[in-house]
């Protein structure tokens, strides 16, 4: 008999020997197991057994017997999900005041991922081995939720109210999508639309279609299992998908099992991999860049166990042929694409209403729609002791494992890094010479700490020589001494796919270093990720990855000798808005003050920092104290001419510096008091927006010290946009009257750094004309005239350099 491929007839003989299965291949519900999926459970329960993790085929099929009803019970779930407001466990009609006066799901997407999950939950229990999940699609959380009550993979908030009876049930499906609020605003129910830190296991939201795909080679550590379910939409347009094998390594990258889920649709139209031509294209790209595809039956919860099983094998295999010097790298990395059809198991399957409400109408106030929910859900109903049976070998198979809520991707606690020395400069120098000279070191004296550098553009150009000499770009093909196979730098002309690979990396060390204006396109990634390790510490499980900084440099200020399109601000200014405890937002001014700042950063859990950094060289103002004192407060007191009523001079920015200091010059040679503050991390003195952030903003003291009540008259010279500092920092600001914020105000060209400063009126001149105003003195007290006809539009603008 082959062992690979058995015929028919004999699966038909096995199936007389085997009674159990003879029982598996019945199906279930709308289950039917195809001639292709039975061949390939003999060959995984035959396996199984060979390599002793089972101690018989029976058991084996019993198990998978099993699993049908859990799919069933679980598909079952998903439509009461939706349309219900309770259960009957009985299998009893549903009536008018059972469902929900308004249903809301994204049903189609949901019921695909049952057989997905429940194939993932089956092959560990099976294999007595447990793998982490990951799911782009975050909208289709039922499924996940209704397995884990059924499997008892909670979380204690959810396992204490969703039990495994019909009151338990019967609250599930009436939270989901009940919108209840906490009384301080937050949601009521341990229960979302999306992936959230309650869904046992859940790791990452997936509101934001393709960026799993960009993530999950770069997740699990050597000696670790991903599997990632995708969806088809996200998989055939997100290009930086395609170069999964190009960064794998079995030296440093666990296994990773991309499965994508193809339904053939969208939210209103069919996707190309909706049709035999646009799969069987998909196919053959997918070998093209390094992928070994295996289709399958996607509706069949079965044959995802056994893809996952076969796709584990096979990239076993290809490193032993790596090691054996078969093959060499990029290896051809399994991809199962799971075919089925949006919806399947419930009315409406295959058409554009399955992605969301797929009966034509509500069963709460149209008998005939209620009639079409009880016929369609009847075939999906499991007999309570059938139920319990199949949900009782799932649960017991956790006794020598972990359960799948705790699969190590969901509990990463990296150690705590090893600090290397830090070099404090006294001469002018690039600040990017701080970090690049720490983050070598630190990588060094953490060996245990697997290194990812996110690069889309040039690491020499802002000033990351150190880094590239010593970690070097990741090629399949290394061509200079730049570049290696193993190397540890990710390196693409796609900022998602490089932000990714460090997002990704919660095991170890990180650093994406980019031009300030592109780093916009990293955004939403950054987002999901913040918007999950907050909701993660505010449920009491914090996220426990090792912190880094996302680095713009080549900044706005910098970047004149390029376009505008180069010249952008807004990265910074979108992250100010996320919760300064989870990101913080920093200006270092020169070498020291950034060099400060790292050990933090490196040392922090769950949190992020957005380090706006100038790579020319600087004077350095900060001495150690200096740096290590603003590090800690945020702003510091720099200089001052004293006198009555200070005028308060506030910058934040390198060059904003610059200019604020050779305008106090002109101020004291005018007879002018004030004092000189740098504010490097705009966050710390905002208004608190909630008790977690009121723990990361400044004390009331130091702000009374820094920013004193007695000095009314206020200048900020930011980086940023002034409407965008004026809205986060109107606590430090004092009366609108008395204030003035200049900053970049969206002028810019092919300019140098003083051009790009007098273009946004934020230079030293203009500083000095917003202070006349404030002091109702004459500009000309404070300017020549040449200087005040530049400052007015109407003279020379060399006259101010």
């Amino acid at each position: 008999m082959s062992q690979i491929f058995p015929s028919a007839a004999e699966l038909d003989a096995h199936a007389a020997d085997e009674s159990s299965f003879a029982q598996w291949r019945l199906g279930y519900g709308p289950v039917q197991h195809s001639p292709e999926t039975q061949a390939a459970v003999f060959r995984l329960a035959h396996q199984l057994v060979q390599s002793g993790r089972q101690p018989d085929l029976a058991r084996v099929y019993r198990f998978l017997w099993a699993l049908d009803r859990l799919n069933a019970a679980g598909l079952w779930l998903v439509v009461h999900m939706t349309y219900a407001r309770r259960v009957r466990l009985d299998g009893t009609a549903l009536q008018t005041e059972d469902f929900k006066v308004q249903p809301e799901g994204h049903t189609g997407g949901a019921l695909n991922m049952v057989p997905a999950y429940a194939g993932y939950l089956a092959l560990n229990a099976l294999t007595g081995e447990t793998r982490g999940w990951l799911m782009g699609q975050g909208h289709c959380v039922a499924a996940i939720e209704a397995l884990n009550l059924l499997t008892a993979n909670q979380h204690p908030q959810q396992a204490q109210r969703y039990t495994r009876d019909e009151a338990g049930m019967s609250r599930l499906v009436a939270d989901f999508y009940s919108y209840a609020q906490a009384p301080d605003g937050s949601v009521g129910v341990p229960l979302g639309s999306h992936v959230n830190p309650h869904t046992g296991g859940g790791i990452a939201e997936g509101g934001y279609l393709g960026f799993a795909e960009l993530q999950y080679t770069h997740i699990p550590l050597p000696g670790e299992k991903l599997v990632a379910f995708l969806s088809d939409g996200a998989a055939e347009e997100q290009r930086g998908s395609d170069w999964m094998p190009r960064w794998w390594r079995a030296e440093d990258c666990g296994v990773a099992l991309p499965v994508m889920i193809a339904n053939g649709r969208r939210i209103e139209q069919r996707t190309e991999l909706g049709t035999h031509e646009g799969l069987d294209g998909f196919r053959q790209h997918l070998r093209g860049c390094g992928f070994d595809p295996l289709s399958f039956d996607g509706r069949d919860p079965a044959a995802f166990a056994c893809a996952l099983w076969e796709m584990e094998q096979r990239l076993e295999h290809r490193v032993q042929e790596l090691h054996n010097q078969i093959l060499h790298y990029p290896l051809p990395m399994s991809y199962g694409i799971a075919e089925t059809q949006k919806g399947f198991g419930f009315y409406g399957a295959g058409s554009n209403a399955a992605h969301n409400l797929p009966l034509p109408g509500n069963p709460h106030g149209d008998a005939a729609v209620r009639a079409l929910f009880n016929q369609h859900a009847a075939p999906l109903w499991v007999a309570p002791n059938e139920l319990a049976q199949a949900c009782a070998l799932f649960i017991t198979s956790r006794s020598a494992r972990p359960a799948e809520r705790e699969h190590v991707l969901a509990v990463r606690q990296p150690a705590t890094p090893q600090l290397p020395e830090l070099h404090y400069q006294s001469s002018d120098c690039s600040p990017m010479a701080a970090l690049d000279r720490f983050f070598v070191d630190l990588v060094q004296a953490n060996p245990g700490l697997r290194p990812r550098v996110g690069n889309p553009d040039e690491l020499a150009s802002n000033r990351l020589g150190g880094v590239l000499k010593a970690l070097k770009h990741r090629v399949s093909s290394p061509e200079n001494e730049q570049e290696s196979l193993h190397g540890a730098i990710i390196t693409a002309l796609n900022e998602e796919a490089v932000v990714s690979a460090c997002l990704a990396n919660q095991g170890g060390l990180n650093l994406v270093a980019s031009y300030e204006a592109f780093c916009v396109k990293m955004l939403g990634a950054v987002r999901q990720c913040l918007i999950f390790a907050r909701q993660q510490k505010e449920i009491g499980r914090p996220a426990g990855w090792l912190g880094w900084p996302l680095v713009a440099t080549s900044h706005t200020w910098e970047n004149g000798k390029n376009q505008q399109s180069h010249q952008d601000t807004t990265f910074c200014e979108a992250l100010l808005g996320e919760m300064n405890d989870m990101l913080r937002v920093l200006f270092p001014a020169d070498h020291n003050s950034l060099l400060a700042l790292l050990p933090e950063i490196y040392q922090a859990r769950g949190q992020l920092a957005c380090v706006v950094a100038p790579k020319r060289e600087r004077p350095t103002v900060f001495d150690q104290q200096q740096a290590e004192r603003l590090a800690r407060d945020g702003a510091i007191l720099l200089d001052q001419a004293p006198g009555a009523e200070p005028l308060l001079l506030i910058a934040t920015g390198s060059y904003q510096l610059a200019e604020m200091r050779r305008a106090a010059v002109r101020l004291s040679a005018a007879g002018c008091a004030w004092r000189l503050i740098y504010l490097q991390e705009p966050g710390r003195f905002r208004a608190p927006r909630d008790v977690w952030e009121a723990m990361a903003v400044a004390p009331a003291a130091l702000l009374e010290e820094l920013f004193p009540a007695a000095c009314g008259r206020r200048i900020l010279l930011t980086h940023m946009r002034p409407e965008v500092a004026r809205g986060h920092l109107w606590p430090i600001l004092g009366e609108a009257r008395w204030q003035r914020v200049l900053g970049y105000q969206n002028r810019g060209g092919t300019l140098n750094e003083v051009g790009m400063l007098f273009a946004n009126r934020a230079s030293w001149a203009h500083v000095l004309q917003a202070a006349a105003e404030l002091l109702e003195m004459s500009p000309l007290q404070l300017l020549s005239p040449e200087e005040w006809a530049a400052v007015c539009g109407e003279g020379d603008p060399l006259s101010l350099r």
